[in-house]
């Protein structure tokens, strides 16, 4: 997976302690300045919950709809201890990257005393690396599909079998095209298509940032999406810990993206929490904590997943940062997600009950 975050990640540290310094901040103990409180007993009440990754993803919703009330939250990140609740009952929390953190802070704050998320709508907002035959750096896209990217066999590439195109195959599989049998049930999940459709309407004709840098790395690519501007779309997410770059593993991205939902999604982004993140949201379902019709993810291309031609892989992903995705990719996960925010706050009396139909 090849993402821009390490140009963020010296001040994702620095971020987190200032965020609670951002414009109108509150304290938890600045009660009177939310009417809610903690919600009695079944604790806040929250109406949308921002999931971010690492500090600058969740900076961008802290700096625009403050004021904040904190909230700490214990087993969250030591990074981020805390969860910003607004008026609106609009909360950004931020897990800690990879698999693991993200995991652990969704468990701790899906079963914290401290919200009831029965009728929460989660947006996971993050960065990624994007597919240049689907969208381009600052794309926003919306997924109907995650996938996990790490929950393979995998044979040195040097000593593949004849016939082969990879060394990656499915657990309990006998050839790279064989769908396993999905022993460890986080291997695919599918989101409330009704939601992310509505996400998707709400966004599509946003305005999405952008800069002399992505454009110019844009136009070292031959084809569409990639040399074409950025836009809100709809296509899907992989997630694996292993930041990667290179042709031939994005084809395999988007062949497993098409094994694990049987033809149906469309690999666009690379990540890493994203099935970790709806696993632990899963297990609070099953006690009836969260609902999990309410989980929308939203990822925006922040550099590209292989090399234009005649760049080589290594280049690609060593001099990740001259793509210039990263300042408009963190933009526009506000451009393109808030819109979604706005409408479920607004019109609360249609959502309150489920995704309405429109």
């Amino acid at each position: 997976m090849m993402l821009t975050r390490s140009l963020g990640a010296c001040c994702a540290v620095a971020l987190a302690a200032c965020a609670a310094l951002s414009s109108g901040a509150a304290s938890a103990d600045d009660n009177d300045a939310f009417s809610h409180g903690d919600g009695g007993s079944h604790g806040q009440r929250v109406k949308v919950m921002i999931i971010s990754m690492f500090g600058p993803e969740g900076q961008v919703w802290l700096d625009r709809l403050g004021p904040w009330r904190e909230i700490a939250v214990d087993g969250l990140s030591p990074d981020y201890p805390t969860v910003h609740c607004n008026r609106q009952d609009v909360c950004v929390m931020t897990t800690g990257m990879g698999h693991t953190n993200a995991a652990a802070s969704i468990m701790a704050l899906s079963f914290s005393p401290r919200f009831d998320l029965r009728h929460t709508y989660f947006m996971v907002a993050g960065i990624a690396g994007i597919d240049p035959q689907q969208g381009t750096v600052g794309s926003a896209a919306w997924a109907k599909y995650l996938v996990d990217f790490g929950i393979q066999w995998e044979i040195d590439a040097r000593e593949i079998p004849p016939g082969w195109n990879t060394g990656y195959l499915g657990i309990n599989t006998t050839s790279p095209t064989a769908k396993p049998p999905l022993d460890y049930r986080t291997e695919v999940f599918q989101l409330n298509t009704r939601l992310a459709d509505t996400a998707f309407a709400l966004s599509r004709d946003v305005a999405l940032s952008d800069d002399a840098q992505a454009q110019a790395a844009r136009a070292k690519y031959s084809y569409a999406p990639a040399n074409r501007p950025p836009s809100v779309i709809q296509c899907d997410t992989l997630a694996g810990d292993t930041w990667w770059s290179g042709t031939q593993l994005g084809q395999r991205a988007r062949d497993w993206t098409k094994i694990l939902t049987d033809g149906k999604g469309v690999y666009c982004t690379t990540q890493q929490e994203d099935n970790a993140t709806y696993e632990a949201l899963k297990r609070a379902a099953s006690v009836h904590k969260v609902d999990l019709n309410r989980v929308a993810v939203l990822r925006a291309g922040s550099d590209f997943d292989r090399p234009y031609d005649g760049q080589t892989s290594a280049d690609n992903l060593l001099n990740y940062a001259a793509q210039g995705g990263f300042t408009i990719a963190i933009e526009n996960l506000f451009r393109s997600g808030n819109p979604l925010v706005q409408d479920i706050v607004t019109h609360w009396g249609e959502w309150r009950d489920g995704v309405p139909k429109r």
